[in-house]
């Protein structure tokens, strides 16, 4: 039994690892953050949670459209604008010759979705208290 579980293990890992040796080593992302009311340290934002989900839907059928993404950020991030940022994956050294985030300093939610982009294409990482608990962020990876 204790080998079956070991192996088990062995494998997950092996597995965890071979996925994160297909990610990119770098990449540059801009976001849209969608927060709610208690999401954010400043309590600016008034939106319920369910308002801001209702607006992330709304806002990944214009993206889906064609509407301009950066034009999209300026009017509805609650981030600032343009909201681009640029990470270095786990294990590998921020470039100190630009503003280069590793990916395990942000949060976890923002940095799993965005390494797993494609150039071009848009994804979300959804609000959850714990791996994404500012809200929701709307991503398109440029880089």
């Amino acid at each position: 039994m204790k080998a079956c579980l070991a192996l088990s293990l062995i494998l997950t890992l092996a597995a965890a690892l071979a996925a994160r040796a297909e990610e990119p080593q770098r990449i540059t992302v801009q976001h849209i953050l969608i927060a709610f009311k208690g999401s954010l340290p400043d309590g600016n934002v008034t939106r319920t949670q369910k308002e801001a989900e209702t607006l992330v839907k709304q806002l990944l059928d214009r993206i889906k459209k064609g509407e301009d993404f950066d034009a999209l950020v300026k009017a509805y991030t609650n981030d600032q604008h343009p909201g681009i940022y640029s990470m270095s994956n786990i294990g590998v050294t921020p470039d100190q010759s630009k503003p280069e985030y590793p990916r395990d300093r942000m949060v976890k939610g923002f940095g799993d979705a965005s390494f797993a982009l494609k150039v071009g294409e848009v994804g979300v990482a959804a609000y959850d208290p714990k791996t994404s608990p500012y809200g929701w962020h709307i991503i398109k990876r440029l880089k």
